[in-house]
This record gives C-alpha cells, structure tokens and sequence, in this order.
C-alpha cells in the first residue's frame, strides 16, 4: 500500500514538476528555429515565484467565486493531469483514469474559467468566455466521439486498459486509430489555445482567447491558472503518448527499476512532443476565428469517420 501511495504521489508530483518546464522547452525550441536566443528554459518556475510573492488585486465588483475559481481550476486540471498514466499503468488510482472522466474534469475548469471572465463584467472578459464557449462546443463532441472511437478498438475507456492493449501486439495499424489520433491532436491544439487557433504569447484584445478571460486576476491567482495552462498541455501530450506510443510505461506492480525506465521513457515522449509542437507554430500562422470551426469541425468528422469505420469493420 505504501509503495502504492509513493507511485501515484510521485506520478503526481512528475506532471507538476515539469508542467512549467515542458513551457519553457517549447519557448526555447520556438527562438531557437526563429534564431533568437530566447527566454531561460527556467524562465516559467520564475515567473510563477514572482506572481506568487505578488499581493493580489481585485475589483470592487469580484464576488467570492472570482477568489475560489483559480483553485477550482488548478485542481480540476491538476487531478485530471494525474490520472493519465506517465510512467507506469498499474498507479493506485488508475481505476478512475476514465476518459470520460478526464473530459468531464477539463469540461468544469473551462466553465469556470469563463465564468472568472465573466464574474467581473469587463468587456475583454466578456469576448474572451465567448470564443472560449465557442471553441468547447466544437472540441468536445470531438473528443467524446474520439472516446468512443478508441473504446471501441480497446473495448474499454480506461486510460491503463487502454495503453496496455495498444502496447501489445493484438492491435495492429488500423485506419481508425490513425483519424482518431489526428483528430485528438485538433482537439489538443484548441484546447491549449495553440497556434493557430490562439496565441498564448499575445495581448491584442481582437485575438486573444485564453488572455481575455485572465486580465482581472493577479498574484496567487493568476500564477494559478499559469499553472493550470501547463499542466493542461502535458496533460494532453501526456494522453497522446499513454494511447498512441505507450512504449516504455510499465506494467502494474513493476519493479522500481521499471518505474525509472518508464519515467525516462515519458520525459523523451514529452520532449519529442515538444519539438514537434514548436515546429508546428513556427511553420504555420494563427488563423482568424471565424475559421475555426472549420479547424475544429475537421476534427469531428474524423472522430466520427473513425467510429463509423470501426462499427463497420471491426478490422479497420
């Protein structure tokens, strides 16, 4: 049982540690392929110590929800981010890392988070909740639908169900898995307020999404929802590797050796992740909004393409 409690402590401790450091890699990957020097790849975990030691500002008009809702967030997003399998599938709390579950828990930071934009009654608050809606009523079908798809390869929507049967040899290449890996990655992209549905190094009120809704917190707060920024995005790496390169993790009650390889394995994951992501921004521009539901509805009908693909033929 204790060594139960110290792996799941320890998987919990692994997606806080590097959530900030995972955000400064892709910063320096990003100056690096416009050839600028860039930001320290620390530079994160600074950021948050400075707003930590900062005194908190609120308006006259910020009702108590505007005060609880960062730490709403922070431990929606953090537990979330820790029932997806890192290192190993067997953790103590793998029986409740359901993929339903997961989105249920990124669908309730976001509805407080728009409503933190709200609460205060600004007008960038106010576009900022909107887009933001507007983007989950999209994604999440999506991701739901992706759900299904893969349960229905896996037959199951647990996460360790899951990455055991994809790292065995019964799985194969099926198209299905393919249009549900491109349209998780649509669904990451949106979620994450990445290039090219959002820009999270920009402040120009016409664009910013996830920067409108955030205006109003400061301090504690806002190093809160920072935080909760990073951990979403290893989150969602974290779920593309636990179901589509589930190589290294290990098994359930693996030896301690086993646990390191399979944490080393996730950090070359994260990683390779990285570079990716910061390739994908530099190569490509930031689309208006009116165009995203076109982004995000190519990631529906993939979902879907793949589900009715899989009802069909079991095989495909």
């Amino acid at each position: 049982m204790i060594r139960d409690l110290m792996s799941q402590g320890g998987d919990m401790l692994l997606v806080l540690t590097l959530a900030p450091l995972l955000t400064g890699f892709v910063r320096k990957i990003k100056a690096r392929l416009l050839r600028r020097q860039g930001p320290p790849l620390l530079q994160p975990y600074r950021d948050l110590l400075r707003l930590m030691r900062k005194d908190v500002v609120l308006a006259e008009n910020a009702s108590w929800l505007f005060r609880a809702i960062p730490y709403i967030i922070f431990a929606s997003t953090w537990v979330a981010a820790s029932l997806v399998p890192t290192f190993g599938t067997g953790l103590l709390f793998s029986w409740s890392a359901d993929l339903i579950v997961i989105t249920a828990l990124l669908g309730s930071a976001r509805f407080f988070l728009a409503l933190g934009g709200l609460d205060v009654g600004t007008a960038f608050g106010g576009i900022g909740s909107s887009r933001e809606v507007m983007i989950a009523s999209l994604a999440e079908p999506a991701m739901l639908i992706m759900v299904f798809a893969v349960a229905m390869i896996a037959g199951s929507t647990q996460l360790s169900t899951i990455a055991e049967f994809m790292g065995s040899s019964a799985v194969g290449l099926p198209v299905s898995l393919g249009l549900a890996l491109v349209a998780l990655i649509i669904v990451a992209i949106a979620e994450n307020g990445r290039i090219p549905v959002d820009n999270p190094g920009t402040h120009l009120e016409l664009t910013m999404v996830h920067e409108a809704m955030v205006l109003e917190y400061s301090g504690r707060h806002l190093a809160l929802i920072d935080l909760s920024s990073q951990l979403k995005l290893v989150l969602y790496i974290s779920m593309i590797a636990s179901i589509f390169m589930p190589w290294g993790t290990a098994a359930p009650q693996a030896a301690v050796h086993s646990l390191a390889l399979g944490a080393a394995a996730y950090v070359v994951k994260l990683a390779v992740c990285g570079v990716a992501l910061a390739v994908f921004e530099t190569a490509i521009a930031k689309m208006r909004v009116f165009r995203i539901p076109q982004f995000l509805g190519a990631a529906l009908m993939l979902a879907l393409l793949a589900t009715l693909l899989r009802f069909v033929s079991g095989s495909l």
